[in-house]
């Protein structure tokens, strides 16, 4: 792995600094697309959830159906024992024989009644799950329909965000290897854990950015010095100053620019409103 080249704090702090607009325009970008991944995601399961059911109910109305033939051959079955105990009863030579053949007969009929009540049974629960399942098929409908439009949706957005995502993600990279590992293990570490993933802000009206906390007047001339790395006592962000803020800032509008052709003035702003409110006056003239 090829050795970086030690550079001076100033320019550690400028490339600090840079990575920290690539990587709030980044976080900008994913945040267009918002919570649209995870909305089709979450329509995706409902569907597959949904198809399962789906599946459950049709699997209940063809057991239900196997039912009604079952009991409608056990119909047909004891008819024909019926009839034919009809017949031995011409046949029988005692009260004995009488008794029992027209015991069968009475077994039969009961089996009959079974079968025709659990058939009643049967065409209740078909009824009812038919109903359930024409409901389910129309939810299927409506939730592929909203996936559709969610889906296009999403691909639009990602049509218009994705080179640029990946161009900037690219130019991330590049500025990590401008800094030192340590440095840079830092400088994600302190994102992860701060409000916006803001690691690196300028100080505005004698306090860190996004912080009501003054800084006092010998740390501001030391940041103001460039010569270490000074971090907030409170919220623990890398300070740059102002003015090496307001520089850097010029300096990287022109690559936002080239990173995508379709960047308005609006958009360009919003980049700039995506950071504290110490930059709403740094960013100078856009396109």
């Amino acid at each position: 792995m090829a050795k970086k080249v030690e550079i001076s704090v100033e320019e550690k702090l400028r490339a600090l600094f840079d990575l920290q607009l690539i990587d709030s325009r980044i976080d900008q970008i994913r945040s267009i697309r918002g919570e649209l991944p995870l909305e089709v995601e979450d329509l995706e399961n409902e569907i597959e959830g949904l198809n399962k059911r789906l599946e459950s109910f049709e699997n209940e109305i063809k057991e239900s159906e196997d039912g009604i033939k079952f009991e409608e051959n056990s119909i047909s079955t004891s008819k024909e024992n019926h009839k034919k105990y009809e017949g031995d009863l011409k046949k029988v030579r005692n009260n004995r024989e009488y008794n029992a053949i027209v015991k069968e007969q009475e077994f039969q009929e009961l089996e009959i009644k079974l079968s025709e009540k659990k058939i009643s049974q049967y065409k209740e629960i078909i009824e009812n799950k038919t109903v359930v399942l024409d409901e389910q098929k129309n939810k299927i409908k409506d939730r592929k329909s909203h996936l559709k439009a969610k889906n296009s949706e999403l691909g639009e957005i990602l049509k218009e965000t994705d080179k640029e995502e990946k161009t900037l993600l690219s130019k991330s990279k590049e500025f990590e290897k401008k800094i030192e590992d340590k440095l840079i293990d830092a400088y994600k570490r302190i994102r992860s854990n701060v409000r916006n993933g803001l690691a690196v802000v300028p100080i505005e009206r004698n306090a860190s950015g996004g912080s009501y906390f003054t800084i006092p007047p010998q740390v501001q001339m030391e940041i103001a010095s460039r010569q270490k790395i000074i971090t907030d006592e409170y919220s623990g962000r890398i300070l740059v100053d102002p003015k090496l803020a307001e520089e850097e800032m010029d300096k990287m509008k022109s690559i936002f620019e080239k990173c995508s052709t379709k960047l308005t003035k609006d958009e360009l702003n919003s980049i700039r409103e995506a950071l504290p409110e110490m930059f709403k006056t740094g960013w100078g003239a856009t396109r």
